[in-house]
């Protein structure tokens, strides 16, 4: 399993190029090679927001190899996820928009970027939805929650676009290839604990047992950069760990790759 890279990020290069620094936060975490110092970042309201409230998300059928019933379920998780966060924001009284999806069996190219060839998905920041490739290798086992967590990733991109962290992320300076490949990690991570949170949220509702959240965690430990040699989203121990702390705490505290030693976003 292989989460995707974020377009928006790449819309996001120029940015990255000539940005200059926020506001200065509090001293990171001891540890951190490349302190992160944007208070968007590391003292986002999201987190003194506190736990999603458990809420109902039964999974529709899948059938294996059927673009049509996967079409329907990952609108019915969405469905799920634009209601569960909403009434969390309103809630912490924070600005909501929902993300809206879309489908693609071969796409070639999204948010006016090239289609990644290792993407299950892609979240577009300016538009504010997501594709999901819906190809052979995609449905070839229903009985997974591939999909369901594809869907929750992508959506932990859609609140760190409107929390503001996109944009902070987007704009924050860095010093060679190795400073951005772990802003590019932790944001990734970031995104994959909020889809843990909401997944913890939801869990109840799925019927699913602990060897099913056992397996997801598996499959996205063989999902990490060692698997595609690169340095963007971090090992795929460290993905699983991350989806797992959210799933854990089911709140977005949990969530803070910002202010985390180095060590813990490889």
């Amino acid at each position: 399993m292989r989460f995707p890279r974020l377009m928006a990020i790449f819309v996001g290069f120029s940015f990255l190029l000539t940005g200059t620094a926020h506001a200065t936060a509090p001293d990171p975490a001891p540890g951190a090679r490349y302190p992160i110092r944007d208070t968007a970042l590391t003292k986002n309201k999201l987190y003194r927001s506190g736990e999603l409230e458990a809420s109902e998300c039964p999974e529709r059928e899948l059938q294996a190899r059927s673009v049509t019933s996967a079409k329907r379920y990952l609108t019915s998780v969405l469905t799920c996820l634009n209601a569960s966060w909403g009434a969390h924001f309103k809630q912490a009284g924070m600005s909501f928009a929902k993300s809206r999806i879309t489908f693609g069996t071969d796409p070639r190219r999204f948010c006016g970027f090239k289609w990644g060839k290792s993407s299950a998905a892609q979240y577009c920041g300016r538009e504010r939805r997501f594709l999901v490739k819906l190809d052979k290798a995609t449905l070839a086992d229903p009985s997974d929650l591939f999909l369901f967590a594809v869907a929750a990733h992508e959506y932990g991109h859609h609140i760190q676009t409107i929390t503001g962290m996109e944009r902070a992320f987007d704009h924050y300076p860095y010093k060679g290839k190795r400073e951005l490949g772990e802003q590019f990690r932790r944001y990734e991570l970031q995104a994959e604990c909020l889809a843990g949170v909401f997944m913890g949220s939801v869990w109840d509702s799925l019927d699913r047992t602990e060897e099913d959240w056992d397996f997801l965690l598996e499959l996205t430990r063989y999902s990490g950069d060692e698997e595609h040699k690169a340095s963007d989203h971090g090992k795929g121990r460290t993905i699983a760990a991350w989806l797992d702390k959210g799933f854990r705490a089911a709140s977005p505290a949990a969530c803070n790759t910002w202010t985390v030693p180095s060590s813990k976003v490889r």
